[in-house]
């Protein structure tokens, strides 16, 4: 019988895995891999982009950028956007939010109507596209929406340290002729008294902010205060208090990826944010930000290869937040 007390042989000796090295190799087998999945295709400009991209980039806590595929290429973050608008809306009223939207996980699509009928029209969680809109509308109160807009804008901006970042108006301009389900969504909870802002006005922030394009570089890049209690390592500048950080990860962790959030802890074991662009901003506290794109999606709307990916990105260098 093994003796578990026994010390390891390599120990202290033992070498790191090199971060860079094993995120060409991802990229590389991801690039061969032909279960890709389904582009959004209910989005039109997003039923276009090529399925066969990939793009992946991590930043450890020293800065390190690790990056492979297409990883400079600016993609749709769509519901990504929501983690940054949670932060800005927790930055202005505080846990005064939640009495707006829950932090539970909805067992349901994205873009689900069912719940809000059930649950008087407060959405489960912040992440599905009805509880995305309820922030939203707190962040426009008190603004025109080119204001509200301009600062979200502003704050993706500022984190990713990159004033080059855009909204892409071609995306934007698609989702708001297609966007049926989310004004359905968005005035059933006008009538409930969620929404305080001219529907048209709420949704037309929304669907410019999911538009945001960003490259896996600056996605990884404007994550990195949650995987540093709020901080940016760089510069050891506050975005968030650390209570607030570990929070913000909780939910991602729980509700990230609609109904297939489950999955995914139980494959990635990291907090992570999926939009339906493909793209998926993960964390691994206290050692990095990671991005990665994939267009093609799962039956639950989230990266097929980028879930792929992440899971083989916590293996080898044993960042599961379960444990290796």
């Amino acid at each position: 019988m093994p003796n578990r007390d026994a010390p390891d042989p390599d120990g202290p000796n033992r070498k790191a895995p090199n971060l860079k090295a094993v995120v060409r190799e991802i990229a590389d087998e991801m690039r061969q891999r032909t279960d890709r999945g389904e582009v959004a295709s209910y989005i039109p400009e997003l039923a276009r982009v090529d399925a066969g991209a990939f793009g992946m980039a991590v930043i450890d806590a020293n800065g390190n950028i690790a990056t492979g595929g297409d990883s400079d290429v600016p993609f749709s973050i769509q519901s990504i956007s929501k983690v940054f608008t949670l932060t800005l809306a927790l930055g202005k009223v505080g846990d005064r939010l939640w009495r707006r939207v829950g932090r539970e996980p909805s067992g349901s699509p994205f873009n689900s109507i069912v719940q809000l009928e059930r649950e008087c029209g407060i959405p489960r969680n912040p992440f599905i596209n009805a509880g995305a809109i309820a922030v939203t509308d707190l962040i426009l109160s008190g603004h025109q929406p080119r204001e509200a807009l301009g600062e979200i804008l502003r704050f993706m901006q500022f984190l990713a340290d990159d004033a080059s970042i855009t909204i892409d108006n071609a995306v934007a301009a698609s989702e708001q002729r297609t966007g049926f389900r989310n004004s359905a969504l968005a005035n059933y909870m006008k009538s409930f008294g969620v929404l305080d802002n001219p529907v048209d006005y709420t949704l037309g922030v929304y669907f410019h902010h999911c538009a945001i394009a960003m490259t896996c570089r600056q996605l990884a890049t404007a994550g990195r205060f949650l995987a540093h209690l709020g901080r940016n390592p760089d510069t050891g500048m506050s975005v968030v208090p650390p209570e607030r950080a570990r929070r913000i990860n909780a939910i991602m962790l729980t509700c990230g990826h609609y109904d297939g959030s489950g999955e995914f802890a139980y494959r990635v074991g990291l907090p992570g944010k999926s939009g339906v662009g493909g793209g998926i901003l993960a964390v691994a506290p206290g050692k990095a930000s990671i991005a990665v794109w994939s267009p093609g999606l799962d039956a639950a709307g989230n990266s097929h290869l980028g879930r792929v990916a992440l899971e083989a990105l916590t293996k080898r260098m044993g960042w599961s937040i379960f444990g290796q």
